[in-house]
Protein backbone atom coordinates (compact mmCIF):
# COMPACT_ATOMS: atom_id res chain seq x y z
CA UNK A 1 0.00 0.00 0.00
CA UNK A 2 1.71 3.50 -0.85
CA UNK A 3 2.29 5.94 1.55
CA UNK A 4 0.25 8.79 1.37
CA UNK A 5 0.97 12.01 3.25
CA UNK A 6 -2.28 13.59 4.85
CA UNK A 7 -2.68 16.72 3.25
CA UNK A 8 -0.06 17.27 0.21
CA UNK A 9 0.38 20.43 -1.04
CA UNK A 10 -1.14 21.60 -4.55
CA UNK A 11 1.57 20.76 -7.28
CA UNK A 12 3.22 23.79 -8.30
CA UNK A 13 5.42 24.76 -11.30
CA UNK A 14 8.75 24.20 -9.10
CA UNK A 15 7.05 20.77 -7.86
CA UNK A 16 5.71 19.29 -11.29
CA UNK A 17 9.31 20.19 -12.84
CA UNK A 18 11.03 18.24 -10.27
CA UNK A 19 9.14 15.48 -11.09
CA UNK A 20 9.55 16.21 -14.66
CA UNK A 21 13.45 16.17 -14.37
CA UNK A 22 12.99 13.11 -12.18
CA UNK A 23 11.59 11.10 -14.82
CA UNK A 24 13.74 12.66 -17.53
CA UNK A 25 16.28 11.25 -15.77
CA UNK A 26 15.58 7.87 -16.22
CA UNK A 27 13.42 7.59 -18.92
CA UNK A 28 13.48 9.26 -22.76
CA UNK A 29 10.25 11.25 -23.17
CA UNK A 30 8.20 13.05 -25.83
CA UNK A 31 6.14 16.47 -24.88
CA UNK A 32 2.82 14.39 -24.69
CA UNK A 33 4.20 11.52 -22.93
CA UNK A 34 5.64 14.26 -20.09
CA UNK A 35 2.55 15.89 -19.99
CA UNK A 36 0.43 12.72 -19.53
CA UNK A 37 2.99 11.68 -16.41
CA UNK A 38 2.20 15.19 -15.06
CA UNK A 39 -1.01 14.73 -15.42
CA UNK A 40 -1.27 11.48 -13.78
CA UNK A 41 0.56 12.82 -10.65
CA UNK A 42 -1.74 16.10 -10.70
CA UNK A 43 -4.72 13.39 -10.44
CA UNK A 44 -3.44 11.38 -7.57
CA UNK A 45 -2.72 14.62 -6.06
CA UNK A 46 -6.56 15.68 -6.71
CA UNK A 47 -8.07 12.37 -5.46
CA UNK A 48 -5.88 12.40 -2.40
CA UNK A 49 -6.88 15.87 -1.49
CA UNK A 50 -10.36 16.18 -2.83
CA UNK A 51 -9.43 19.24 -4.60
CA UNK A 52 -11.83 21.43 -6.46
CA UNK A 53 -11.65 21.70 -10.50
CA UNK A 54 -10.42 24.91 -10.53
CA UNK A 55 -7.14 23.92 -8.56
CA UNK A 56 -6.74 21.14 -10.50
CA UNK A 57 -7.28 23.21 -13.67
CA UNK A 58 -4.63 25.62 -12.39
CA UNK A 59 -2.31 22.43 -12.11
CA UNK A 60 -2.86 20.93 -15.45
CA UNK A 61 -1.80 24.31 -16.44
CA UNK A 62 1.02 24.26 -14.19
CA UNK A 63 2.33 21.40 -15.97
CA UNK A 64 2.08 22.24 -19.57
CA UNK A 65 4.17 25.63 -18.91
CA UNK A 66 6.47 22.94 -17.28
CA UNK A 67 6.78 20.55 -20.36
CA UNK A 68 6.90 24.02 -22.75
CA UNK A 69 9.98 25.60 -20.58
CA UNK A 70 11.84 21.70 -20.91
CA UNK A 71 11.05 21.47 -24.23
CA UNK A 72 12.38 25.19 -24.78
CA UNK A 73 15.59 24.60 -22.95
CA UNK A 74 16.16 21.26 -25.19
CA UNK A 75 15.63 18.56 -22.14
CA UNK A 76 12.69 16.89 -24.18
CA UNK A 77 13.13 16.93 -27.70
CA UNK A 78 10.82 14.89 -29.84
CA UNK A 79 12.60 15.13 -33.13
CA UNK A 80 15.63 13.39 -31.32
CA UNK A 81 13.35 10.86 -29.18
CA UNK A 82 11.82 9.79 -32.71
CA UNK A 83 14.93 9.09 -34.74
CA UNK A 84 16.91 7.19 -31.65
CA UNK A 85 13.64 5.48 -30.89
CA UNK A 86 13.40 4.44 -35.14
CA UNK A 87 16.51 3.66 -35.35
CA UNK A 88 16.36 1.04 -32.36
CA UNK A 89 13.24 -0.32 -33.29
CA UNK A 90 14.92 -1.14 -37.28
CA UNK A 91 18.17 -2.39 -35.82
CA UNK A 92 15.44 -5.25 -34.27
CA UNK A 93 13.58 -5.86 -36.92
CA UNK A 94 10.69 -3.48 -37.29
CA UNK A 95 9.02 -2.31 -40.50
CA UNK A 96 8.57 1.51 -41.21
CA UNK A 97 4.64 0.77 -40.30
CA UNK A 98 5.09 -0.78 -36.77
CA UNK A 99 7.42 2.17 -36.56
CA UNK A 100 5.30 5.00 -37.24
CA UNK A 101 2.45 3.56 -35.18
CA UNK A 102 4.69 3.26 -32.08
CA UNK A 103 6.08 6.54 -32.70
CA UNK A 104 2.62 7.92 -32.81
CA UNK A 105 1.65 6.35 -29.66
CA UNK A 106 3.99 7.35 -27.73
CA UNK A 107 3.51 11.30 -29.06
CA UNK A 108 6.08 11.68 -31.88
CA UNK A 109 4.16 10.99 -34.71
CA UNK A 110 4.91 14.52 -36.09
CA UNK A 111 8.64 13.68 -36.19
CA UNK A 112 7.86 10.32 -37.52
CA UNK A 113 8.51 10.48 -41.38
CA UNK A 114 11.71 11.74 -40.96
CA UNK A 115 13.00 9.65 -38.28
CA UNK A 116 11.57 6.72 -40.65
CA UNK A 117 13.39 7.72 -42.89
CA UNK A 118 16.49 8.16 -41.42
CA UNK A 119 16.17 4.73 -39.96
CA UNK A 120 15.08 2.87 -43.13
CA UNK A 121 16.61 5.03 -45.90
CA UNK A 122 16.36 2.56 -48.84
CA UNK A 123 15.29 -0.70 -49.78
CA UNK A 124 18.11 -2.40 -48.61
CA UNK A 125 17.64 -1.31 -45.28
CA UNK A 126 14.02 -2.21 -44.97
CA UNK A 127 15.16 -5.71 -46.56
CA UNK A 128 17.36 -6.26 -43.48
CA UNK A 129 14.88 -5.10 -40.74
CA UNK A 130 12.75 -7.72 -42.38
CA UNK A 131 15.30 -10.44 -42.17
CA UNK A 132 16.06 -9.58 -38.58
CA UNK A 133 12.12 -10.76 -37.93
CA UNK A 134 12.86 -13.45 -39.58
CA UNK A 135 15.79 -14.19 -37.88
CA UNK A 136 14.49 -13.91 -34.64
CA UNK A 137 11.19 -16.45 -35.86
CA UNK A 138 14.11 -18.90 -37.42
CA UNK A 139 12.30 -18.25 -40.73
CA UNK A 140 13.02 -17.58 -44.45
CA UNK A 141 16.70 -17.49 -44.78
CA UNK A 142 17.54 -18.85 -41.26
CA UNK A 143 15.58 -21.77 -41.45
CA UNK A 144 16.54 -25.47 -42.57
CA UNK A 145 14.13 -25.53 -45.46
CA UNK A 146 12.64 -22.29 -46.09
CA UNK A 147 10.18 -24.09 -48.35
CA UNK A 148 8.29 -25.43 -46.69
CA UNK A 149 7.67 -22.40 -43.96
CA UNK A 150 7.61 -19.49 -46.85
CA UNK A 151 3.59 -19.01 -46.03
CA UNK A 152 4.77 -18.43 -42.34
CA UNK A 153 7.42 -16.64 -43.33
CA UNK A 154 5.10 -13.93 -45.11
CA UNK A 155 2.56 -13.89 -43.08
CA UNK A 156 4.91 -13.37 -40.14
CA UNK A 157 6.23 -10.40 -42.50
CA UNK A 158 3.23 -9.30 -43.87
CA UNK A 159 1.83 -9.18 -39.96
CA UNK A 160 4.90 -7.12 -38.96
CA UNK A 161 3.63 -4.23 -41.27
CA UNK A 162 6.47 -5.34 -44.54
CA UNK A 163 5.25 -5.29 -48.13
CA UNK A 164 5.10 -8.19 -50.18
CA UNK A 165 8.02 -6.92 -51.99
CA UNK A 166 10.27 -6.48 -48.90
CA UNK A 167 8.97 -9.96 -47.82
CA UNK A 168 9.72 -11.72 -51.12
CA UNK A 169 12.72 -10.19 -50.99
CA UNK A 170 13.88 -10.94 -47.76
CA UNK A 171 13.13 -14.51 -48.91
CA UNK A 172 15.35 -14.85 -51.76
CA UNK A 173 17.98 -13.57 -50.07
CA UNK A 174 20.53 -16.53 -49.31
CA UNK A 175 21.84 -17.15 -45.86
CA UNK A 176 25.05 -15.94 -45.89
CA UNK A 177 24.03 -12.93 -47.72
CA UNK A 178 21.51 -12.36 -45.11
CA UNK A 179 23.98 -12.50 -42.16
CA UNK A 180 26.01 -9.94 -44.41
CA UNK A 181 23.09 -7.71 -45.15
CA UNK A 182 22.23 -7.54 -41.44
CA UNK A 183 25.72 -6.96 -40.09
CA UNK A 184 25.91 -4.09 -42.61
CA UNK A 185 23.18 -2.21 -41.67
CA UNK A 186 23.52 -2.46 -37.95
CA UNK A 187 27.04 -0.97 -38.40
CA UNK A 188 25.60 1.81 -40.73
Amino acid sequence: MPRRSRNPAPPTDAALEQAALAHLARYAATRAALLRVLERRIARWAEATGAEETEVAAARAAARRVVQRLAATGAVNDAAFAEARARRLARSGRSAVAIAAHLAQRGAGEEAGAAIEAALPDEEAAIAAALIALRRRRLGPFCPDPAATRDKALAVLARAGFSRRIAEAALATAPEEAEALIARFRRG
